[in-house]
């Protein structure tokens, strides 16, 4: 059983977003446009992948909460191991939430 076609361009949304998510950061610590600039590339690209997911099949209450945990999930962990941000223990369980909330949204 493999995934529908329209879940492979959701995690190329989430992809996109988290490297614009990246370059953003880099534009708020460093100041250099071009980070701007391809931060916004990115956010383009990210919602390219989210069109073509609806476009093939994706429920928009489904791919929406997919999406939002993914990029959350993603964002955290690369906050905490990349640009080594700190995280509460409520924030923690958040993430943990988020992870089974995955799990119970993959279930058909």
């Amino acid at each position: 059983m493999s995934p529908p076609k329209w879940f492979y361009f959701l995690l190329i949304l989430v992809a996109f977003e988290l490297i614009a998510d990246i370059l953003a950061k880099q534009f708020a610590i460093n100041g250099k446009f071009v980070f701007a600039v391809l931060s916004i590339l990115g956010f383009i690209a990210a919602n390219t992948a989210w069109l073509i997911s609806l476009r093939t099949g994706a429920e928009l209450s489904k791919g929406a909460i997919l999406f939002s945990v993914l990029s959350a999930i993603g964002a955290v962990i690369i906050g905490l191991l990349v640009y080594h941000e700190k995280a509460s223990p409520y924030q923690l369980i958040g993430l943990i939430l988020g992870i089974a909330a995955i799990i119970f949204l993959s279930i058909e």
